[in-house]
């Protein structure tokens, strides 16, 4: 379930908790239309992060309530699992979130300072990998790390991209080429003294990067949206 569906699950629990709608919006400020259009189920405005923020505020609950699921008895639950799936297990807690930025923005990451600046992020994707704080999201666009077989990174997907983390022979990573303002994603291979962007897709050429690009970061989490 992605930060949208999560906040707006949480607004609609939140005010459930008080005796009306009107009172909800006393609360937060707000008058009773904007809180319709953010709860309604047909085409909801989206809950953005300050708004999310001013939410939990005024109404008592912690920093990051809004961005994660809950039940009365346990709290934090993560997404939904029906009481009649048996062959599953709960699945590795969400460690933090991460901002969703297009392959420009991508192409400069290393150089920005504030890289969460307010309004940088396209989304939010709450995610179970261990980054650091500049790390960040980029949905994959074409078919050139789609393999035939092994590991294959298809269009669509999201990878979740550490800045923070080193980057070794046979490492995926995000990189930009001094001829191109966009990132490019591609297997890194070192062979002695020369070093390459491989493509997953055996169709697209092998490209050599000697002096002629800058790794961004190593992709740490590949996720799929089904």
């Amino acid at each position: 379930m992605d930060i949208k569906k999560i906040r707006l699950t949480n607004l609609i629990k939140l005010i459930d908790e008080y005796e009306s709608q009107r009172v909800f919006c006393d609360l937060i400020e707000k008058d009773s239309s904007y809180v319709s259009q953010l709860k309604n189920p047909s085409n909801p405005k989206n809950i953005g992060e300050k708004m999310a923020r001013i939410i939990e505020t005024n109404t008592g609950k912690p920093q990051g309530w809004m961005d994660s699921l809950h039940d009365e008895q346990n709290g934090f639950v993560g997404q939904e699992t029906p009481t009649l799936i048996k062959n599953v297990e709960p699945g590795p807690d969400i460690t933090g979130r991460v901002p969703l930025i297009s392959w420009v923005q991508a192409g400069s990451w290393a150089e920005v300072i504030d890289n969460h600046a307010p309004g940088d992020a396209e989304d939010w994707l709450l995610t179970t990998a261990r980054v650091g704080r500049h790390a960040f999201a980029l949905r994959v666009q074409g078919d050139s790390m789609t393999a035939p077989h092994g590991i294959s990174i298809p269009e669509g997907s999201i990878v979740i991209i550490d800045p923070d983390q080193h980057c070794d022979n046979g490492n995926i990573v995000v990189a930009r080429l001094e001829d191109s303002m966009e990132a490019t994603l591609k297997k890194l291979v070192i062979d002695g003294n020369q070093r390459f962007l491989k493509p997953l897709n055996p169709a697209y050429p092998v490209i050599p990067i000697n002096g002629n690009c800058k790794i961004i970061g190593r992709a740490i989490k590949v996720e799929f949206e089904l």
